[in-house]
């Protein structure tokens, strides 16, 4: 459990960089609309990866202000509240909208398998209100769970509902969503992600290096 001084320097250190992220980085304005490549009503009906793109992209119609302090939430299926969240929350929200419980999922493997999930915190048990919000955390799951894609400088290899995950320097890791929209040149798909403007899409799949590549669906 975090320390009350730990939680605010913790907090004071993401948020202003972060900030500075976002103020580098802010997406262009793009009609996302005219992006999008047609798929036949049966496709978007059932095709997981094609509805977890559009949940990602749903999630960018409600504000959230980015917020990496701790919470106490419900298990199973709990959640921090809704206007705040961090880059994990767009993927955990993403599945949850698709009946996939991401806290759930990694709590329990976390509880069976504690020793092979990484020990940046100090913790020697599992923290359900946490953990699934750590990115090194699902990056390790998907990892565990067969779902790890090879990361590649080919923005073709990145499909709309795979999951990316960055390295931001000084510790820090980012994770995103790939959806089904293209950037302006065609050349890549969009992201959806929260880097401290909130919950928007940006082309930002190469702006940092890639330190993970997954396609997840249980």
């Amino acid at each position: 459990m975090y320390s009350r001084i730990h939680t605010i320097t913790i907090r004071v250190r993401y948020i202003f960089f972060y900030v500075i992220l976002f103020s580098t980085f802010i997406s262009c304005n793009i009609d996302h609309n005219k992006l999008a490549p047609a798929y036949s009503d049966s496709f978007k009906k059932h095709n997981f990866f094609y509805k977890l793109s559009a949940s990602a992209i749903s999630l960018t119609h409600h504000k959230v202000i980015y917020d990496p302090s701790y919470f106490s939430i419900g298990y199973p299926n709990g959640d921090i509240p809704s206007d705040r969240g961090v880059c994990s929350d767009v993927v955990i929200r993403s599945y949850r909208k698709l009946g996939v419980d991401l806290q759930k999922e990694v709590h329990e493997d976390m509880r069976k398998h504690f020793q092979e999930y990484p020990k940046t915190w100090g913790l020697k048990l599992p923290d359900r209100n946490i953990d699934h919000r750590r990115v090194p955390n699902l990056m390790k799951y998907f990892e565990r769970k067969n779902a790890a894609l090879p990361i590649s400088i080919n923005a073709n290899d990145y499909k709309f509902g795979e999951i990316v995950c960055w390295d931001l320097g000084n510790g820090l890791r980012h994770i995103g969503l790939v959806i089904d929209k293209k950037s302006t040149d065609g050349k890549r798909n969009l992201i959806v992600h929260n880097i401290g403007g909130g919950q928007v899409i940006a082309d930002f799949l190469f702006r940092f290096k890639i330190m993970g590549h997954y396609r997840f669906d249980i």
